[in-house]
Order: structure tokens, then sequence, then C-alpha cells
């Protein structure tokens, strides 16, 4: 594929281009030529990985931060109306687009997949970026996370496959038209946006509808909400349905998963014939998102053995499950888990690979709509871990809501038997796991704001100690 860019992306100003999203495609547009500027909050790793491709980044937000020949200013739903950046470019007459806009714009004359779902999107996604890489394929590809170091989430390739993270969270995978979409599951978040399931199924119904004729949806055959789905949209025409899971209705259906510490080996039913590879991480969710990723390589044409062996090639992306190191003789875990769902998936996935180890966990709520909703379910998931300490919640995007605080989790958890303790202060918690851990502990750092932070001191405070 030779490298094109949109004409209104030549010169584009990224406003928050350090966030997952916007930096792949502030990536994608430098590595085609683009002359790409761009503003964060605050100097990361991911901003410094983008000057070494030579983009323009500055940190803080001031008008004077808009070049006078930028073509277009590129913001996601989190850029608030009253950016100094973005009224800039109102004033101006620059043209904004939004980042799923510009995203959809770089996948013109691709193979695109889409994927989706409330969990697994980038996990599955950069299953599908890392094993047709390591297969020679050069897929572009465009992730919510890094691979293995910062600005890996996204990469313009010489093949036609563009594998791409489809957000639900706003409606922007609306805009995208892919050749195969990936939908995991289906289940109720994002409560600014969606007011009940029926929203949530009419949005992914839209979604289902945007893929190419002859195209082919991949589907969990498992998880309520995607077979609710499935049946909605089952009449489609021109559209190739394939269920994945353990449900024996399911097209490619996996017949055994065996964990084997901090690996699963995973069997699938394929043509009648039994195939069987190795995921390189964890859990059972894993090795479903591993089968997904399977059959949409084979909707495009991969043979199924060769791509089920490049799988194995996959060993993680930052911040899912990601080893942060060990510590008098305590290690500790990352984890990007802050709905319910996803904090019993990489819960039980480390109990069942940790051996009887003590599982103790550092958890911060994202958002205090998802806390309203969902905070009682947070604290019975965190039951499952040996001793938790929650964090007052990460705001991102949000005003606080009175009333909605982190106590909502730690009185349900409290109720579930959980062994849980409240902590405000973010700087505390190296010297309170340093009085808890003890050697043959496993440590998890949870949730989807700036506890990720905390790994590192946490292992130094312990290294101080012993």
């Amino acid at each position: 594929m030779s490298p094109t860019i949109p004409s209104t992306m030549d010169r584009p100003h990224f406003i928050g281009i350090g966030g997952a999203g916007m930096s792949g495609i502030a990536k994608i547009l430098a590595q085609r030529g683009a002359k790409v500027a761009g503003s964060d909050a605050k100097d990361s790793e991911t901003a410094e990985a983008l000057r070494a491709l030579g983009v323009a980044v500055r940190i803080g937000h001031d008008a004077r931060h808009l070049a006078a020949d930028a073509t277009c200013v590129v913001v996601s739903s989190a850029i608030r109306a009253e950016n100094p950046e973005l009224a800039a470019a109102a004033e101006r007459g620059v043209p904004v687009v939004h980042r799923s806009d510009a995203l959809a714009a770089l996948m013109d004359g691709t193979r695109p997949i889409a994927v989706a779902g409330t969990h697994g999107k980038t996990t599955t996604t950069s299953m599908l970026a890392v094993s047709l890489t390591a297969l020679g394929l050069d897929p572009s590809y465009a992730i919510g996370g890094d691979l293995d170091a910062p600005g890996s989430n996204a990469h313009h390739g010489g093949g036609e496959i563009f594998v791409a993270e489809a957000d639900e969270s706003d409606r922007s995978f609306h805009k995208y038209a892919p050749e195969v979409a990936i939908i995991l599951n289906v289940e109720l978040d994002h409560h600014a946006n969606y007011a009940s399931m029926d929203e949530i199924y009419d949005s992914f119904e839209t979604f289902v509808g945007r893929i190419r004729p002859g195209g082919t949806l991949v589907v969990s055959a498992d998880q309520a909400g995607a077979v609710e789905l499935t049946s909605r949209v089952r009449d489609i025409g021109g559209l190739n349905i394939v269920t994945v899971g353990e449900s024996e209705s399911a097209d490619l259906r996996i017949t055994k998963i065996n964990q084997r510490g901090l690996t699963s080996e995973v069997t699938v039913l394929l043509d009648g014939r039994m195939l069987t590879f190795t995921v390189s991480v964890p859990g059972r969710h894993y090795a479903h998102n591993a089968v997904a990723a399977l059959a949409a390589g084979i909707a495009l044409g991969t043979p199924a053995r060769n791509l089920a062996s490049a799988l194995a090639k996959y060993t993680g992306v930052r911040r899912r499950l990601q080893l942060k190191g060990e510590a008098a003789g305590v290690q500790v875990i990352d984890s990007y888990a802050h709905h319910p769902t996803e904090m019993t998936a990489d819960l039980e996935a480390i109990k069942g690979a940790a051996a009887g180890a003590r599982v103790l966990v550092v958890f911060q709520p994202h958002l205090f709509s998802r806390t309203r909703e969902l905070g009682v379910e947070m604290g019975q998931a965190l039951a499952l871990a040996d001793a938790s300490v929650v964090l007052d919640i990460y705001p991102a995007r949000e005003d606080p809501i009175p009333g909605v605080t982190s106590a909502l989790i730690i009185d349900a958890a409290t109720a579930a038997g959980a062994d849980v303790t409240a902590e405000h202060a973010k700087d505390a918690i190296p010297d309170v796991i340093a009085g808890m851990a003890k050697p043959g502990d496993l440590v998890l750092t949870m949730g989807a704001g700036d506890v990720t932070d905390l790994g590192p001191l946490i292992l130094s405070r312990l290294e101080s100690q012993n």
C-alpha cells in the first residue's frame, strides 16, 4: 500500500497528542510523511517517541501552539470546548477533525479489521498486529495501548491489512467500514453516553451495519450480550457471521483451555479438525481473545495453522497484566482493568497462575459515572483478592458527582467478605503495601488511571526495606 495522506491532514495539529488513540494516528500520519504537531497536558515517554519521528510536541495547552499553517485540528471526545487551541482553531476557521474520522481516513484503500467490544479490544488488536507481522504481512495498525515500548501502539505498514481498535464509548466506531469486524462482548458501560442496554445494542447494530458487503462479523458465542446482538443482526444481507467460543453452537469452537503458569494452551475445532496453539498470557479471557483474532485472520484468507503458530509470538501489551518487576520476593503486576468484568477476569487469571500466592490489589476506580453505576460490582470483584486497598476515584474527563465516592466500592467489598481498606493519599501506597506484602505475595495495581505509576514506587520501597 503506497503512503497516502488525506489532503486536510498533511499538517495536522493534535490536541491531547499523548493519548493512546491520538498518538497512534499521529504516528501513522508522520510515517506517511505528514508534518505533524500537537500538544499534551504533560510530557511522557509517548511524547518523546513521537518527537523521535519528527513530530513537534508541546507541553500545556496554549493558542500559540497552533501553527499558522495547520490544515486541521484533531481532537478526541475528551477535549472540552474551552480548550484554548480548539478555540483558536474556531476563530481562524481551521477544520476540526474527530479522532475517529482521522482514523477512518487512514483506513481508506486498505482491508480493515475493526476490533470492538466492551472489554478485550486492545489485547485482541495487539494479537492480530503481532501475528500478522510475524507472518510477513506488514499490516498497519492502531492500538489503544503499547505493545512493548512507548510509541509501539501504531505502525504504517506496507501490506494491505489495517487492524484498528474500534471504540464504542462515544459511538465513534460508527465511522469505520471494516471488511472484518470482531465483537468480543456487549455490556453496559460508558454511562455518560449510554442510558440503557437498548442504546448499547442499537449502537453495536449500527457498527455491524457498517461492515462492507460480503464482509465478516466475528462474534462471541458465549457472552450473553454478544449472543443477543447476533440474533438482532442475523438478517443483514451480505454479512458472513462467524461465532467463536466454548458453546457447542460456535462455528469456531474452543474445546479445551489448559492454563500452564503464565501461558495457556488452547484447542479449537476447525473444519472438523483439532488445532492446538499457545497463548503466552494467562487467563481464559485472553484465550478467547486469541481465538477471535484467529477467526478474523482466517476471514481475510490467512492460513489457520500459520496464524495459530504466529499468535504465540504475542507476549502481552503494556498495562494488561504486565509484570513490572520483583523485589523482596514480591512480584508487582499492572492491570488496566476498570470494569467489574475485566477486574474479575484478571483476578481469576492471576490467581490461577499464582499457585496459591496471596494476591494484594491496589485499585483506583475510573470515572464517577462508572463508579455510580457499577461500584457494587467492582467491590464484589475485589472479593477475589486476598486483600485490597482502594484509592479515590480517578476523574479523567468527568466532574465529581455528589455522593459518588470510593466508599460505594469499599462498602460492597466489605459486604462480600473482602479484606479492603481505603487510602486517600496515593503517595502513601508504597509504604502501605510494604507493610502488607510478604515474600511470595503478588501485588496487582489495577485501574485505567495513573495507578500505573505506583508499580515502580512499590518495587523501590520493597527493595529499600529488604
